[in-house]
């Protein structure tokens, strides 16, 4: 049984993990027959935002504590990941990618990346084993690998992040999967596109699907 570390970054879009993006990447990995552990770095987020006006609350939370609501308890610090024990690292979008594990979302190109996300990063590309990214989160991802070849859908001012950073964006429309064969990343656009839950649910299941037909030696999307 395949083995995937879902990395969390929070919980709620405009400060942490996107919860449908988890949790429906999630549920496409247990579809699949595969098996995933949550983890997130023990860190204090950048901010908390009020998810029904907006706007920013006066008060601190903690983005291990945040994630596990989204993991029901079940997970560990990001400092516990350990490369050899997966075979998959996945990656949802939301704000806190960009804010908690990346600061993508304040210094675009001249970002600076989580030490523990850019070890587990590092550690997976190293061992030649499938990263997965959605939503944001393929910026960070090209922060660290460099030249890789990603989505994020359509919208210019993060295509623009992305290629100053050294990456190659390929536009996208929902559902659809890029696949760099070389860097063995795979991305989806996910809400980066103005979506819906059911076309974040054909995002999920496409990536985890691709992924999982690579690491079975049975993969067919064109690269």
């Amino acid at each position: 049984m395949k083995k995937f570390a879902v990395v969390l970054s929070g919980c709620g879009v405009y400060d942490g993990a996107e919860i449908h993006e988890a949790t429906l990447a999630m549920l496409a990995i247990a579809q699949a027959g595969a098996s995933y552990e949550c983890f997130a770095p023990d860190i204090m987020q950048h901010h908390v935002v009020n998810h029904l006006t907006g706007e920013e609350m006066h008060e601190k939370r903690n983005v291990l504590v945040e994630s596990a609501r989204i993991a029901r308890g079940k997970i560990k610090p990001l400092s516990d990941f350990r490369e050899a024990d997966f075979d998959a690292l996945l990656f949802p979008g939301g704000f806190g990618a960009a804010k908690n594990l990346s600061t993508v979302a304040f210094d675009g190109a001249e970002a600076k990346v989580n030490p523990e996300v850019e070890k587990a990063i590092r550690d997976m590309f190293a061992a030649e084993k499938a990263i997965g990214a959605m939503c944001i989160s393929p910026t960070f991802v090209v922060k660290v690998l460099g030249d890789v070849d990603v989505t994020i859908g359509d919208e210019q001012a993060t295509i623009d992040v992305i290629e100053a950073m050294g990456g190659t964006h390929l536009e996208t429309t929902h559902g659809d999967v890029v696949f760099d064969a070389e860097n063995r990343v795979f991305t989806t656009p996910c809400y980066m596109l103005d979506a819906t839950i059911r076309d974040i649910w054909i995002g999920a299941y496409n990536l985890v699907d691709a992924m999982l037909k690579w690491m079975n030696d049975d993969f067919m999307l064109e690269e």
